[in-house]
C-alpha cells in the first residue's frame, strides 16, 4: 500500500526517472532470486526472514550515543551536542541509526553513486529494523535538481522513500529544488546553510508531522 498526496512526477524527469525506477527494479528482483539465503555481508548463513546474519549485523556501525535532536555521533555521557544546545534545530528529531564507517559507508557509496540496487534495498532493510515506530505521517525525499538527477541517473533519496513508504504505509510527498546547489562535502558548517538558503519549493501544504529522508545526514 502506498497513498500518495500529491500527482506523482519524478524529481529528474518523467521519461528519465521512469526508465531508471524500472531498470533498478528489474536488477534488484534479478538479484533476490540470485543470491537466495546468503548474508549479505558475509554469504553465511542469515538470520531466519533477514538478508544478514546476526554477527554482521551487530558488527555494523550503529549510532548507538547520538545527540537526541540532531542524531550527532556522541560519547556516552552527552545527550545533546554543543549545536544543538547554542542553536536548537527547527526539526524534532532526527533518526540516523547508521554511522558513515565500514560497510554502512560502502553500502552507501555503491548505491549513491553506481546505483547499485542490492545496495538501496539493503539500506532500506537496515533502516527499517532500527525503527520503533512509524518516524511521521508521511515522507517528503530531499530532492535532486533536474540536472544532477540526470547525471546520476536516478534521485536516490525519492528512491528510498518509496520503498520506506510502502513499508511503513505512509505518503510520499514531493518537492523540487530550485537551484542546482554546489555540493556540501567541501562546505563548512556555515557554507553549507547558506548553500541551501531558498533552494527548494514544495508544491502543496503538508502535515503537521513530516519526515525528510535522504541516503546521508551531515551539517543540521
Amino acid at each position: 500500500m502506498r497513498p500518495v498526496a500529491h500527482k506523482r512526477r519524478a524529481a529528474s524527469g518523467r521519461g528519465v526517472g521512469n526508465k531508471a525506477a524500472g531498470a533498478l527494479a528489474a536488477l534488484e528482483n534479478l538479484l533476490r532470486r540470485a543470491l537466495p539465503g546468503h548474508c549479505a555481508f558475509c554469504l553465511g548463513e542469515p538470520a531466519p526472514g533477514q538478508s544478514w546474519c546476526l554477527p554482521c549485523y551487530r558488527e555494523l556501525a550503529w549510532n548507538t550515543y547520538g545527540c537526541r535532536l540532531c542524531a550527532e555521533p556522541l560519547n556516552w555521557v552527552a545527550t545533546l551536542c554543543r549545536h544543538c544546545r547554542e542553536a536548537p534545530p527547527a526539526f524534532a528529531r532526527a533518526r540516523v541509526p547508521l554511522a558513515y564507517q565500514g560497510a554502512v559507508r560502502d553500502l552507501v557509496q555503491d548505491f549513491k553513486f553506481h546505483a547499485s540496487p542490492r545496495a538501496g534495498t539493503l539500506l532500506v532493510e537496515l533502516f527499517a529494523s532500527a525503527l520503533d515506530e512509524a518516524p511521521a505521517e508521511a515522507l517528503l525525499p530531499v530532492p535532486l535538481h533536474p540536472a544532477r538527477a540526470r547525471q546520476r541517473g536516478f534521485n536516490q533519496a525519492r528512491w528510498l522513500a518509496d520503498r520506506l513508504g510502502t513499508r511503513l504505509g505512509l505518503p510520499v510527498l514531493e518537492a523540487s529544488r530550485r537551484t542546482d546547489t554546489p555540493s556540501q562535502r567541501p562546505l563548512s558548517r556555515g557554507e553549507r546553510f547558506a548553500n541551501l538558503a531558498e533552494a527548494f519549493d514544495v508544491a502543496s501544504p503538508l502535515p503537521e508531522r513530516v519526515a525528510l529522508v535522504d541516503d546521508v545526514m551531515s551539517t543540521t
